[in-house]
């Protein structure tokens, strides 16, 4: 299975790449926003379709700020267990709202809700003209284990070409009784200092290459 564009052999010197599933979210995205805006560095926002239908603004910003929008799915199922129509639907579906919601916005990439992939989803993919994307650092952050242990487990794990899996969102299904606010606060803290401890270690945050 080919997972993205990215990785040691494809990378640029130390390029990594960061990446936030699940949004956008109106409590926690704009900060995620600022805070790669302090610091002048890109990311790839994989979103939701039917968040993306209610935050359009946050679409464009991402855009206009030069991160990449990639497709989440429309409510982000497990899609192994849907039929061919509803994969259709959950990839196309999205692509639809994300061109909407910015016109300007190329959507290269999309990232199956909890890494999961099937024939079906790559072949759905495909014929959307996206590239399946994966991760390789997954810190966890979504379980929240604490500001300290995101920061330990991306530094341990973190080399040239790696992709970096955080979140600036709630999936639909999980979201019930969950505080936004507090819900991905650990994850911006640990961006907060994750990004000047990498700096120092000489990596270079990167968008996600072209395919070739």
């Amino acid at each position: 299975m080919n997972f993205g564009t990215a990785g040691p052999r494809l990378c640029q010197h130390r390029d990594i790449y960061l990446t936030f599933d699940d949004g956008p979210n109106l409590s926690c995205t704009p900060d995620v926003l600022d805070l790669l805006a302090q610091h002048r560095i890109p990311a790839t926002f994989c979103v939701i379709g039917a968040y993306a239908a209610d935050q359009p603004k946050l679409i464009e910003r991402m855009v206009a700020e030069g991160h990449e929008v990639a497709n989440h799915t429309m409510t982000h199922p497990d899609l192994s267990r849907c039929g061919s129509d509803e994969v259709q639907r959950e990839i196309f579906g999205t692509n639809r709202i994300i061109q909407t919601a910015c016109a300007e916005a190329k959507v290269r990439h999309v990232r199956a809700p909890y890494g999961i992939w099937t024939e079906e989803v790559f072949a759905v993919s495909a014929r959307a003209g996206l590239a399946a994307l994966h991760w390789s650092v997954d810190p966890k952050d979504w379980a929240r284990p604490g500001v300290d242990a995101i920061v330990d487990a991306v530094l341990t794990s973190i080399q040239p070409g790696s992709i970096v899996l955080l979140h600036d969102g709630v999936p639909p299904a999980e979201s019930a009784g969950c505080s936004n606010a507090q819900s991905r606060d650990q994850t911006l803290m640990a961006l907060s200092r994750l990004i000047p401890a990498l700096h120092d270690r000489k990596f270079v945050f990167s968008s996600l290459p072209q395919r070739h």
